[in-house]
């Protein structure tokens, strides 16, 4: 399947998802935000913030600064609850999850008492 063919694929999946929760409204949907979530292809800093900055402007937005402390660049686009992101994870941030997940398996809780 080529991007066109897959874009076109993603575009048509989300009408028929949208017509199928509209004509169904027995059916739940989150009680949350729903975000269509894009990351950009792994690379330098600065070649992922060029393009989330890139999307921004496709979206008519600017990328959220505040998000910089989290070590994320990001831009968004919303409609109601639901909304378009596209998110860079920088090399820090990921050094430091896999920092942190690098203890995964060496603490084991104590089990809890079933009463």
């Amino acid at each position: 399947m080529t991007n066109t063919d897959y874009r076109a694929a993603v575009v048509q999946g989300l009408r028929d998802l949208a017509a199928f929760l509209e004509a169904n409204p027995a059916v739940p949907v989150p009680r949350h935000d729903v975000t269509f979530l894009y990351f950009p292809t792994r690379g330098t800093d600065a070649e992922m913030i060029a393009e989330i900055d890139r999307i921004a402007a496709l979206l008519g937005t600017v990328p959220d600064p505040s998000d910089t402390i989290y070590g994320h660049h990001k831009a968004r686009l919303t409609f109601g609850p639901v909304g378009y992101e596209a998110l860079a994870v920088l090399a820090a941030r990921r050094a430091q999850h896999q920092a942190d997940v690098s203890y995964s398996g060496c603490v084991t809780p104590e089990a809890a008492d079933a009463a």
